[in-house]
């Protein structure tokens, strides 16, 4: 399709600018030509936000899908629902499974990759463990854990014919300091997380290529005068850090806190949602284990220990804004820009530029999304949904 977005409040290079948008089949190729052009269709954006589509990179389903256990077909169900969210690319998260079910999920994104339909893009795979501490591991199924084994991420890898593309491990686990150096050469970008690695071992791991932390605070071990540990060597770091913004994983106080000591460019909103996003409280699953959503707070059955969350990427925002004061401009870039880089995306996503992807969401003064394109592509409008 070619398009003429007009009239709009662009967020272009950290400000929002009374302008248009010109998309020739899945690119950006010019702005500010407000003129009516032969074959272009147009969307008036009067009084509306544009701005560069959202990218989650932790995210284990949503609308009743877990990536663990879901098929293809499934997978593109919550592509549909994250673009109704204002998201145009996600990154799916595997959970520490058996080596069995690890591979099934790994075909079933490569199923979804390989045959996409209108939605968020599928960007590539996310693998949280196995390689993590037994001792931070959250709602990591614990028997499953193990010590670094770089054989078997070459498997996994195989396997996804090179999609693996962001893996979260523990520093203080055996062989990961080596199997850190391995990932970066094989083109996988580390964090670390579900961690009470001491700060030197942290901070050597930092040296030998992690780039960032998986939600900053959360299944790891907290900051101390006396002993900084993991969570210190991230704050003094230039690494990314991943924060959940829901209210509940983090303080808004610590978002605040954190935003002011890595400073804007170095965070990362991310959902760590589970197959309860966008669905009602209940009984749900995240890999092998059993959850309980209550007034949206979701948590093991067996022990009541919060396990990923229902936070949608829009409300992400929502929660920023309310929790900083921040003017969104600055705030947009956590969404957008920040893991565009991460993951190495920043050539063809996360901001508003000729030649860039168009993948764009445009949103009212409240904060709703009304469309969202990805690809140039619209995957959803909220008018259509009425």
């Amino acid at each position: 399709m070619d398009l003429l977005i007009k009239n709009g409040l662009v967020y272009h290079q950290g400000a929002f600018h009374h302008t248009s948008i010109t998309i020739s089949g899945d690119k950006i190729v010019a702005m500010g030509c407000e003129e009516k052009q032969e074959g272009f269709e147009e969307i008036d954006a009067s009084g509306k936000y544009v701005m560069p589509g959202f990218i989650d990179i932790h995210t284990h389903g949503a609308v009743g899908v877990d990536i663990n256990h879901a098929a293809g077909t499934d997978i593109l169900k919550v592509s549909r629902f994250f673009a109704s969210q204002g998201t145009t690319g996600w990154f799916a998260s595997i959970v520490t499974d058996t080596e069995e079910n690890t591979l099934r999920a790994i075909q079933s994104i490569c199923e979804a990759m390989d045959h996409p339909e209108p939605g968020a893009e599928l960007l590539g795979i996310h693998l949280e463990g196995p390689f993590l501490s037994q001792e931070y591991k959250g709602a990591m199924a614990g028997d499953l854990l193990r010590k670094a084994d770089w054989p078997l991420l070459q498997k996994y890898q195989q396997a996804a014919g090179g999609r693996i593309r962001y893996i979260t491990v523990s520093p203080e686990v055996d062989g990961v300091p080596g199997l850190i150096k391995e990932a970066c050469r094989l083109g996988i970008v580390v964090a670390i997380g579900h961690s009470g690695a001491d700060y030197e071992t942290a901070m050597a791991c930092i040296h030998h290529g992690a780039r960032c932390a998986t939600h900053i605070f959360n299944a790891m071990k907290g900051l101390h005068h006396h002993a900084p540990a993991i969570s210190g060597a991230v704050l003094e770091s230039d690494i990314y850090c991943e924060a959940i913004c829901d209210g509940r994983h983090l303080h808004p106080a610590i978002v605040r806190l954190l935003l002011k000591a890595k400073g804007a460019d170095r965070v990362v909103a991310v959902t760590d949602s589970i197959m309860a996003a966008g669905l009602s409280d209940g009984r749900y699953v995240l890999g092998a284990n059993a959850i309980e959503v209550i007034n949206g707070d979701a948590r093991l059955v067996s022990d009541g220990t919060r396990a990923g969350s229902t936070l949608t990427m829009i409300q992400a925002l929502r929660n920023l804004k309310a929790f900083t004061g921040k003017p969104l401009e600055d705030l947009i870039p956590l969404l957008t820009i920040n893991p565009a880089r991460l993951l190495g995306l920043e050539q063809r996503k996360g901001t508003i530029d000729p030649g860039k992807d168009a993948d764009l969401v445009i949103l009212d003064e409240d904060l709703t999304v009304e469309t969202t394109l990805v690809g140039g592509r619209i995957a959803y409008a909220k008018d259509s949904m009425a």
